[in-house]
Formats: C-alpha cells, structure tokens, sequence
C-alpha cells in the first residue's frame, strides 16, 4: 500500500497508458454496423452494392473498390436510381459511420431488404490497410 502512494505518479500513469491502449478497441466492438471483414465477404461472395454517401471531393480522393457515389443528401431521390435491385446486400459508408447509419434507416424505408453500415467507415476500412481506389 506504501508503493501506491509514494509512487501514486506512476500508478495514474500505467492506469491512463492502459485505458488509452484498449480505447480503440473498446470503441470499435460498440460500434454499430459491420466490419470490414464482414464487408469484404459480403462484397466478394454476395456481390453487395457498395454506395459511399461522402462528398464528391472526398470520393474522388479516395473509395471502396467498385462503389458508387450518393451523397447523403441525395439519398431518398438517387439511392433508387443508382442501386435498383433492393434484395441484394447494400452497404452504404462515410468518414465515420454515422451517416451511414442514417442513410441505413433512409434504405430501409425505401424498400431494401438486407441493408448494412460500415461501423467506424471509411476511417476503419483504411485502418485495416484494405484497398482504396481513386477517381
């Protein structure tokens, strides 16, 4: 009991370093949607549409290989137009996750059955060090 009050720097240290190291992950197990892994197989073996809801600028300088551009805003009239078929998987992704999120209920009320966000976006995906292709 000495130690930790003589040395309480050092405790408080060792204490922060740890919390700090496990954020990350803490973070990204209570984040919504799917994960990157998921992401891949679903586009691999079910050919998922994949709809970046970013900016156009953000698109362009950086998207999932084969997405499509809807911009957030545009979702309720485009999303229709660009993907039609609703049964298919749909994964929708942005920066960080919550406008996906959101653009995932928008989906839903549209009519699309098997509808996914990216948990942590495109921040996740590049975290991952899984491929981007540029416009």
């Amino acid at each position: 009991m000495n130690f930790l009050v003589e040395n309480w720097i050092l405790v408080f240290v060792a204490l922060t370093s740890g919390i700090a190291l496990l954020l990350p992950n803490l973070q990204a197990m209570g984040a919504p949607g799917i994960s990157p892994t998921q992401a891949v197989l679903m586009i691999n073996r079910e050919k998922a549409n994949v709809v970046d809801l970013r900016s156009a600028e953000e698109f362009a300088a950086g998207h999932l290989i084969g997405a499509r551009h809807v911009a957030m805003e545009n979702i309720p009239s485009d999303l229709t137009k660009t993907v039609s078929d609703k049964k298919r998987p749909l994964i929708l992704v942005c920066a960080s996750g919550f406008r996906s999120q959101k653009a995932q209920r928008i989906a839903q009320q549209l009519g699309y059955e098997n509808v996914h966000s990216l948990g942590g976006g495109l921040r996740i995906w590049q975290e991952a060090n899984l491929p981007l292709e540029k416009a």
